[in-house]
């Protein structure tokens, strides 16, 4: 199907192809067709919205070659025709954003459900995506889009009405604020301002703002505001209730995250009381419980928080939260508490649009949404007090639990944890385990085989499950048979002062009684780049077959070995991990391994900035080993979180690379890193990569390669204002880019060094490097980094006040990166745009440029660009004396500044914010 968008730029997708709809005549000729979508359009109506009336009459011939283009453009795509009627052409099938938004709008006025309305109209105001029919200059074209420009203006009054009757005032403010402030004259805007500053508590402005009002109409005017206007301000004198709107909101959500209760479960019996005894002690206080379990890996810290968890169960009704910190992982750092907190708000049922970027706002928003609530939260597998302290409740009626290998000596004496520390079970103990797991009838026919296994094991709960797990899978094996294996395979009797020394061991026996696939599953991911790994790659790890590997990976799971967790991600406790790595395992086919593993993170990653990035200049990769599949990734969004969640592995990876002496994998996994790096911040974990990168590529001796380093390094050493260090890699570059005559590369070191000049406001040198780059990227026939380039000129030129030159640089820039449908590039060219506007007097221009720039960058994905540009924003608020706008545009700024580890950028802003009035 065909989806014809007119709410924006005029374009046309089917499924995933973009249609080529030709010049902005052409273009004018569909939308004209479109905007009266299966209704008949005579040729002289068509002419006339194309060309003026003058000349209309003469384009005939133009107007049948402009329909052909476009029926031959739309042909082989089901459900689009441009049809031949009586009297004109008509559009058939297919389906436009405008038809849509029009029955969304028409469904909402007829809803008797104000919430349900009001996500109709949301979902209908999301259909635009700028000014309708952008790109079209005809006459017939302004007047639709005014007209157009109209209805959306009713549909967001009508949302806002929705919203208000829904008691959602508060929140609709700052929107009402800057509508006002536009049409200060506009009566319904501003009885919804008034209605809004009533609902968030401020009456009496609401009345000041009502008398200013009447005051500028009568002088402006010479009338008093409509029966409407005067009606809200009685009724707002008189404090009327239904004011208030009335809200429906959703009941709150009652999370239950707690994994399932160990089964069987022995023992513990002091544990429990201590636990129990903590909890019994809170009653009546409004302090948070918390206790902090403490011992060593695999000692059975998790089975005893969850199996307490669940016997008192009933006494956390408003929710229970779990995570895994993964604070004792060899294969990748501790969990980052920002990620913990943002599971913790989805599960508390915060929007994600609502949940901040710094840590300490989502602490006091986590602190704030469990306050006074029976909940229970657990921290299993902690790395140290630090790690915590932003997970926990300020005060309350909430019980916390701590698993840790650490004892949190922190939180013992900060927040007066009770200790409760866990050492090997007793022999009675760990029988019991056995017995639960196998059953008494077994375990009690051969007590002496029972007795040597026990000995083994020494108590330890991990030994103790891996042992019962592969008893339990082999159950016409005696158990005298399995100590046999056991005692051959090396295991000798357990130290109780250390009993995971000896897990090692215990673990061989495991591996041994695997099916061979399954063993060399279990090999393979203890040398798997990265801490967890999902079925795609570990099939292509393994070189098998989907369903083939997914087998292996459950056996691994039923004998104790691997453990599946969220969203398909297998996890293996880090001494196996470590056990699995240090099997002997045949060179040849371990390097294979790696390669294939190595090659579906690159190629996947390779494909995910292809579609985030298109305009990047492609680079050449080999094909991917035999029996490896990378992912096939829908769109860019799927890319995008594809990238940030294998982020890890991806870093991972190439740490593996290097280690393998394979630098061609190193250097390309820079690459395919460097789009998600920028948008995101994540400008140190670029600098790493790249460093990598440069190291390898001196060893392959490829010119071309080096100077990629040397230039991508250099770039983002100078985004972190290591100037003299990024300068000292582009002369480099440089220097070796013209010994070879490679054009391109020579063009992008003039650019960044064109930016390196801007940054220490050199910026006469700074037009000179970018006029030499622009000269050579169009030498090269590089029509991508030509228009960018002319972006950039329009920058420097701007710097230099250069203000008319600038525009005329940067309208030509747009032209072309819309010709090319460089989104990035359009979000710089609206970027310089505000800044001309803003340093040639125009605040509010430049303001409107600046949030075209945040729209694009925001559905980019692009974080790091955001910010600079909310700050600008805010800057032009404040010029513009918008003090409240300027505060949220620098406050949203800060945050993530503070999250992309820009502390001078979060510091600026800290101290602009304070000078700001109000």
């Amino acid at each position: 199907m065909v989806a014809i968008k007119l709410l924006g730029e005029v374009t046309a997708q089917a499924g995933r192809r973009q249609v080529d709809l030709g010049p902005a005549r052409q273009r004018c000729v569909l939308a004209a067709l479109a905007v009266d979508a299966a209704r008949v359009v005579t040729l002289e109506q068509l002419a006339g919205r194309v060309w003026t009336p003058e000349v209309a009459g003469r384009r005939r011939a133009s107007l049948h070659s402009y329909l052909t283009r476009l029926r031959r453009a739309l042909a082989g795509d089901d459900g689009a025709d441009i049809v031949r009627r009586s009297g004109g052409y008509v559009l058939v099938g297919g389906h436009t954003d405008l038809v849509r938004f029009r029955e969304l709008c028409a469904r909402a006025r007829g809803e008797t459900d104000d919430r349900h309305a009001e996500r109709l109209l949301t979902e209908a105001l999301a259909l635009w995506r700028g000014e309708a029919l952008t790109g079209l200059d005809s006459e017939w074209a302004q007047a639709e889009r005014d007209r157009l420009h109209h209805e959306r203006l009713a549909a967001e009054h009508t949302l806002t009405d929705f919203r208000l009757r829904l008691g959602e005032g508060s929140e609709l403010l700052p929107r009402l604020g800057e509508r006002v402030s536009a049409q200060p004259l506009d009566e319904r805007t501003a009885g919804q301002y008034m209605l809004a500053l009533h609902q968030a508590g401020r009456p009496a402005e609401a009345l000041a703002y009502y008398q200013q009002l009447r005051e500028r109409l009568v002088a402006e005017l010479g009338t008093d505001p409509g029966p409407a206007l005067r009606d809200l301000h009685r009724r707002l004198l008189g404090s009327d209730p239904t004011l208030a709107g009335t809200p429906v909101p959703a009941p709150p959500p009652v999370s239950r995250q707690l994994p399932a209760a160990p089964v069987p479960f022995v023992g513990r019996r002091d544990e429990l009381d201590q636990l129990g005894t903590a909890l019994r002690d809170a009653v009546g206080r409004t302090t948070v419980v918390l206790s902090a379990i403490a011992g060593a890996g695999g000692i059975g810290k998790t089975w005893l928080a969850l199996h307490w968890a669940h016997r008192y169960i009933e006494k956390f009704p408003e929710g229970q939260l779990f995570v895994d910190l993964q604070g004792f992982s060899p294969a990748g750092p501790p969990m980052n508490p920002m990620i913990a907190l943002r599971g913790f708000l989805d599960a508390l049922g915060v929007e994600p649009d609502r949940v901040p970027l710094d840590l300490h706002a989502q602490a006091a928003l986590f602190r704030s949404l469990i306050a006074g609530k029976r909940m229970l939260v657990v921290l299993d597998n902690a790395a140290d007090t630090a790690q915590v302290t932003p997970l926990l409740p300020g005060s309350g009626t909430c019980t916390v639990i701590v698993t840790s290998r650490n004892r949190m000596p922190g939180l013992l004496t900060g927040h007066a944890a009770r200790p409760v520390l866990l050492d090997v079970l007793s022999a009675a103990e760990a029988r019991a385990v056995l017995t639960g797991r196998l059953g008494a009838a077994r375990v009690d026919a051969e007590p002496a085989a029972v007795d040597e296994l026990l000995g083994f094991c020494g108590g330890f709960p991990l030994a103790l499950g891996i042992v019962a797990g592969h008893a339990h899978l082999r159950p016409r094996l005696g158990l005298a048979d399995l100590a046999t294996e056991l005692r051959e395979a090396g295991l000798s009797a357990l130290d109780d002062d250390d009993p995971a020394a000896s897990l090692p061991a215990v673990l061989s026996w495991s591996q041994r009684a695997l099916r061979p696939e399954s063993t060399r599953m279990f090999v393979l991911l203890g040398i798997a780049p990265g801490p967890c790994i999902r079925l795609p790659a570990a099939a292509c790890l393994a070189g098998r077959p989907a369903g083939a590997t997914r087998t292996a990976l459950r056996d691994l799971e039923n004998a104790s070995l691997l453990a599946e967790g969220a969203a398909g991600r297998y996890w293996m406790h880090e001494l196996i991990r470590d056990y699995a790595a240090g099997q002997e395992f045949d060179g040849a086919e371990r390097n294979a391994a790696l390669r294939r593993i190595l090659d579906f993170y690159l190629h996947t990653a390779y494909a995910a900035d292809r579609l985030l990035a298109p305009e990047r200049d492609p680079i050449g990769l080999a094909g991917p080993s035999p029996a490896c599949a990378p992912l096939e990734l829908p769109d860019s969004a799927a890319a995008l979180t594809w990238l940030i969640d294998e982020h890890v592995n991806l870093l991972a990876a190439q740490r593996a690379a290097a280690a393998l002496g394979d630098d061609r994998y190193v250097w390309q996994l820079a690459w395919v890193l460097n789009t998600v790096h920028h948008r995101r911040g994540l400008l140190h974990d670029e600098v790493d990569v790249w460093r990598a990168a440069l190291i390898g590529a001196g060893r392959l001796g490829e010119p071309a390669t080096r100077i990629l380093a040397l230039r991508m390094l250099g770039r983002v050493l100078g985004e972190l204002n290591h100037d003299q260090d990024a300068e000292q890699h582009f002369r480099q570059a440089l220097t070796l880019a013209e010994r070879e005559g490679d054009l391109v590369a020579q063009a992008y070191v003039h650019g960044h060094l064109g930016a390196l000049s801007d940054r220490r406001a050199d910026h006469q040198r700074a037009f000179e490097q970018t006029r030499r780059a622009y000269e050579l990227f169009r030498a090269a026939g590089n029509p991508v980094r030509e228009a960018q380039t002319v972006s950039n000129l329009g920058w420097s030129a701007a710097r230099l006040g250069r203000y008319a030159e600038a525009r005329k640089y940067c309208e030509t820039a747009l032209a072309l990166c819309r010709s090319l449908d460089d989104r990035d590039g359009e979000a710089h060219i609206f970027d310089s745009l505000g800044y001309l506007e803003d340093r040639d007097g125009h605040p509010e221009l430049a303001a409107g440029f600046y949030r075209q720039a945040i729209a694009v960058r925001r559905e980019l994905g692009d974080l790091y660009q955001t910010a600079n540009t909310l700050e600008d924003l805010g800057r032009s608020y404040a010029t513009a004396g918008n003090h409240r706008q300027a505060r949220a545009a620098w406050g949203e700024a800060a945050d993530l500044y503070r999250a992309q580890r820009r502390t001078d950028e979060a510091a600026r802003l800290e101290r602009g914010l304070a000078q700001l009035p109000g």
